[in-house]
């Protein structure tokens, strides 16, 4: 069984940083796409970023620039790295694992039950 733990949120003003993780249990297969998700309150989750086996990322376009993911498959742990912060970018942040890389929630069997990060004007 796969499980996926994040850590990491807080609250930080506008303008701040933060640093996400996610711990992988070692049954996770090391071909898998990581991502992470973020679902503000009463919005859909939306995707934030993905990082295939061989190292590549992607983000989506309001959070590229602003935001690194790195992943260590040695370790299976995913970081994200986030900067600039934005009140917009409030929500709980998922940990999210599978096959295929892509935006699409329903591409991920496996996910993290979440950290709140809150950003103040």
């Amino acid at each position: 069984q796969v499980q996926l733990v994040e850590s990491g949120g807080g609250s930080v003003q506008s303008g701040g940083s933060l640093t996400l993780s996610c711990a992988a249990s070692k049954s996770l297969h090391s071909s898998y796409c990581m991502d992470w998700f973020r679902q503000a309150a009463g919005k859909q989750r939306e995707w934030v970023s993905y990082t295939a086996s061989a190292g590549n990322s992607r983000y989506t376009d309001s959070v590229n620039g602003r935001f690194t993911v790195s992943r260590d498959n040695a370790e299976n742990t995913l970081t994200l790295q986030m900067s600039s912060l934005i009140p917009d970018d409030t929500g709980v942040y998922y940990c999210a694992a599978g096959a295929l890389c892509g935006p699409r929630t329903d591409w991920y069997p496996h996910w993290g039950q979440g950290t709140q990060v809150t950003v103040s004007s």
